[in-house]
């Protein structure tokens, strides 16, 4: 756990004040149906669920270091009638291995900041994404912490951790042959950008 620090996942009350519709939150990120996708560090998917409604029957690989939050995901899945998410334990700096198949989108939600060594990791994403496929990065903001509260308290990584969109693309774009397609607001303290291999 330690090559991706400060990304443990909080309770859905608080992603809900976020995103209330994690779905509507994924179709404006280029997700659709049909499309194979994989969530790293997907926690007890706030957005693995809605994705694989979206995409089904395609599959939707959620991808996280902790088994006891795989397994929360796993009963919630069985408890909505969810079938196409795959839980899959391991480490994402290894993740063209870990998935049986290259995905046609990669989402990194709320977690790129915390990973040690990011060139690594994008090296492995490029791997694991189909050609013509597309990584998604959703970050925080670059906002002193106690800007972006949740619920009156202040939320989200350690300010020094916090990228700006133009760190974000730099760092995707110098570790592989990404293309960086578009950046979108996700109010009130996220952005995504989203990259073609």
């Amino acid at each position: 756990m330690e090559r991706f620090q400060n990304t443990g996942q909080p309770d859905w009350d608080w992603w809900g004040k976020l995103w209330p519709t994690p779905g509507a939150t994924l179709r404006d990120l280029g997700i659709g149906a049909g499309q194979s996708v994989a969530e790293v560090g997907c926690g007890s998917g706030y957005f693995a669920l809605p994705a694989a409604r979206i995409v089904e029957p395609a599959p939707v690989y959620a991808v996280d270091l902790d088994e006891s939050l795989l397994g929360e995901l796993e009963s919630l899945a069985e408890r909505q009638a969810v079938g196409n998410v795959v839980p899959v334990h391991g480490d994402a700096r290894n993740l063209a291995e870990l998935l049986p198949e290259r995905v046609d989108a990669l989402v990194v939600a709320n977690t790129f900041h915390g990973v040690d060594d990011r060139a690594e990791f994008v090296a492995e994403a490029f791997d694991a994404i189909e050609p013509g496929g597309s990584l998604i990065v959703v970050n925080w903001h670059d906002r002193p912490r106690e800007a972006t509260t949740v619920g009156g308290e202040p939320r989200g990584p350690p300010t020094e951790l916090r990228m700006t969109p133009e760190e974000t693309a730099e760092a995707v774009t110098r570790a592989a042959a990404f293309e960086l397609d578009r950046r979108i607001e996700l109010p009130p303290y996220h952005y995504a950008v989203v990259f073609r291999r």
